[in-house]
């Protein structure tokens, strides 16, 4: 999965939002970071780039993802983690980050509550959310796809999880939650660019748990040339871009000194 996750969707989903946060990351002037959900390294890559010096702490549930992302981007320190039960002191990064991580933890509440606890006074909580499906080219078009073929047993993946926590008022219930306090979000529509519509088909496919729904049927090669050509007809052959849109949200400790810088 970290293979295919690599090659068919962070060039053309993840590098762009990468490249917008780490702008707004460097705007901080961090010294110690910590990734939450780093994958394989797309946003940290950038935030290396983007602030010379700075010293990040890359952390995935995925022990995969931790191999290869320290595989692709040795500068940072790889580390597997739990966002629930971070291994790490109190107060020991001035900035925690998270590209498009957030969606997957079961209790985010828990999550926010550990990124409190290892925020240093006056630090910063910086991360990202897909909005709608609807409002993400390549996502719509894959669904769309997939229901075509696979009818009354689509998996609902998409639109539950990576999707699912678009709200920014439900965003901000769980930091209070998890003792943060929202200070901005930021709706934002970037396009993306992918080498054709069935690469990207692919990338869903086998590089998300989209693949544990399909790969082990008979039909699951079917369903894959179904699906390619689907989004091909969709979104057109050869080089295809998309719009794609998400909200960045920057959060603090409530009750922490320097609430307002």
């Amino acid at each position: 999965m970290p293979e295919a996750y690599e090659r068919h969707l962070v060039p053309v989903f993840f590098r762009p939002f990468a490249d917008d946060l780490a702008d707004r990351a460097a705007g901080l002037r961090p010294r110690r970071v910590l990734e939450l959900a780093a994958g394989t390294g797309a946003f940290t890559s950038a935030l290396l780039d983007a602030v010379p010096g700075v010293s990040v702490v890359a952390s995935d549930l995925n022990e995969a993802m931790v191999v290869a992302g320290a595989a692709r981007e040795p500068r940072a320190e790889w580390r597997q983690a739990d966002a629930q039960e971070l291994p790490f002191e109190d107060g020991g990064f001035d900035l925690v980050v998270c590209q498009f991580g957030v969606m997957f933890f079961p209790d985010r509440p828990a999550a926010y509550a550990e990124v409190r606890r290892v925020l240093a006074p006056g630090g910063r909580f910086l991360f990202s959310s897909w909005g709608s499906l609807a409002s993400h080219g390549f996502g719509a078009a894959f669904q769309d796809a997939l229901e075509q073929v696979m009818g009354t047993e689509t998996p609902t993946f998409l639109k539950d999880v990576p999707h699912g926590y678009a709200d920014p008022e439900a965003v901000a219930a769980d930091l209070a939650a998890g003792g943060m306090e929202l200070a901005a979000a930021e709706e934002v529509t970037l396009e993306g660019t992918a080498d054709s519509a069935a690469s990207v088909a692919i990338g869903f496919l086998t590089g998300t748990p989209v693949s544990a729904a399909v790969q082990g049927r008979e039909d699951a090669q079917a369903i894959q040339d179904a699906v390619m050509r689907g989004m091909t007809d969709r979104l057109g052959g050869g080089a295809v871009t998309a719009s794609m849109s998400a909200t960045i949200y920057s959060a603090y400790r409530r009750n922490a000194v320097g609430r307002g810088a």
